[in-house]
């Protein structure tokens, strides 16, 4: 599975971005699709998840961001409000085959997009 991600840039705080991840060369319906992100000098950490048609959320993301997939269209979003600054980080989608105690862990997942990069500054 090749996994493109796009939809970065720079925004102020408070307004919202939507992230997108287009996947080809593979079952990608079959997966589990999450979304990472790495800030800088830190470990990539989970964002979002849908496993088994549930969505999951780390906590400090909880009531701003929603994850959606088509899988008709082979595609994995992030809608993402109120951004703060703290948000500022390179987001990577990945699809992989975790069980439910390992959704949040990067190493569950078998591929990865390249990144995309959030910025969010006044």
């Amino acid at each position: 599975v090749q996994l493109q991600a796009f939809g970065g840039g720079l925004v102020q705080p408070g307004v919202s971005l939507r992230l997108s991840c287009a996947a080809s060369g593979g079952a990608f319906s079959t997966y589990t699709v999450a979304w990472f992100r790495q800030a800088p000098g830190k470990e990539r950490r989970f964002v979002a998840a849908i496993k088994s048609g549930r969505s999951l959320y780390e906590d400090s993301v909880k009531g701003r961001f929603t994850i959606s997939r088509d899988n008709a269209k082979n595609t994995v979003s992030l809608q993402m409000n109120s951004l703060k600054p703290e948000d500022t980080a390179v987001y990577f989608c990945a699809v992989g085959r975790p069980i439910t105690s390992t959704v949040s862990d990067s190493s569950a997942y078998y591929y990865w997009g390249q990144g995309t990069l959030v910025t969010v500054s006044s």
